[in-house]
This record gives structure tokens, C-alpha cells and sequence, in this order.
């Protein structure tokens, strides 16, 4: 695994060993920045169920401004806290260790917005559609963003999710990618 382009690009990233996590592959990680990387420049991204923290990193190598990555996993978060390290900027990574609600409403109390969400969270867990709700309720959003979901090529996610739609929906092999978005991007 590592980082595709941008600043850091080329740049090897650590992932856990084992079945215990799912990380996006550098193939699909690539798909994926190809179809949202022209949309955004500067703002913050929110890697809900970060895994290795592969999603906010190359985000960030690409133009994100800051990261937030959260992840429960102790193995998970020793793996992030060194691919941040790898980065030399880890000013612009932070590393929640808590549950995504707690993190949901730590973020709120902050008054945090994020222009850019990535939700993937292990697939026998999925609550896309609740977190989507809560970040819509506890106005994490800025007023232009999009959400990345990555979930199983079994689940169907609805047109709209509150106030955001979905914009493109592919699937790749066994995984599906659905982005929503809220506001205009055009």
C-alpha cells in the first residue's frame, strides 16, 4: 500500500496484518481520487473508520488542508501514528481514539465542518446511513461536501440521506463506492 500522488505520493503506507481490517486498495484508492480529486482543494476531511489512515492521508497529499482520523483499534491507531509520521507534517493530522459517535459529537462541540467524509466502516458494522443523519444533524458538514461510502456490493443506499444526494455510485468487484454530495460542485 501507498500513497498515490500528491505531496507525499509514492510514499509507502503500513496497514494492519490480518483479516481484522479492509483497507481500500491502491487500485480502487486511485479510482476514487480520480473521480473526487478535481473537486477539492484546501478545507478538512474526516476519515471516520480510518483503518491504516491510507483515505485522509492521500487526501491531504492531494490538497486537504487537515485530516481527522478515527479509529477504536489500538492496532490500527499505532499503524496511523506511524504512517502520520511518515508524512513529516503531522501538524495537519489529528488521531481521535474513540468511538465515531463520541468523535461525532466531540467534532460537533468543536463546531468542526468538513468538506470532504469518508465512511468505511467494516462491512458486518455498516451504519452509513446513521452517520450520514448525524453528521447532517450536528451541522458537520460544510455548506459544499462530499461523502465517500464504501461498503459491500450488497447494500443498497438510498437516493438522498437528509439534505445530501448521491452523485456517483459505482461498484468494483465485491465493493461499492457511493458518493454523496451536498451543495453544488459545478
Amino acid at each position: 500500500m501507498r500513497i498515490i500522488s500528491g505531496t507525499y505520493g509514492g510514499r509507502p503506507l503500513k496497514s494492519l496484518p490480518g483479516d481484522n481490517t479492509r483497507p481500500t486498495g491502491d487500485k480502487l484508492k486511485e479510482t476514487l481520487f480520480n473521480i473526487i480529486g478535481p473537486y477539492f482543494r484546501g478545507g478538512r476531511v474526516l476519515d471516520l473508520y480510518a483503518g491504516s489512515g491510507a483515505l485522509g492521508i492521500e487526501a491531504v497529499s492531494r490538497g486537504i488542508e487537515e485530516a481527522v482520523l478515527v479509529d477504536t483499534n489500538r492496532e490500527a491507531q499505532a499503524i496511523i501514528r506511524e504512517n502520520i509520521q511518515m508524512t513529516k507534517e503531522e501538524e495537519k493530522f489529528e488521531l481521535l481514539t474513540v468511538p465515531a459517535t463520541v468523535a461525532l459529537d466531540t467534532l460537533a462541540n468543536r463546531r468542526d465542518q468538513f468538506k470532504l467524509v469518508f465512511l468505511d466502516p467494516p462491512y458486518a458494522k455498516q451504519t452509513i446511513e446513521e452517520d450520514i443523519q448525524k453528521l447532517i444533524d450536528k451541522n458537520l458538514l460544510t455548506d459544499i461536501a462530499m461523502i465517500v461510502c464504501e461498503t459491500g456490493s450488497d447494500v443498497e443506499l438510498p437516493e438522498m440521506i437528509g439534505e445530501v444526494s448521491i452523485w456517483q455510485h459505482k461498484r468494483y468487484g465485491k465493493t461499492t463506492l457511493t458518493i454523496y454530495l451536498r451543495g453544488d460542485i459545478t
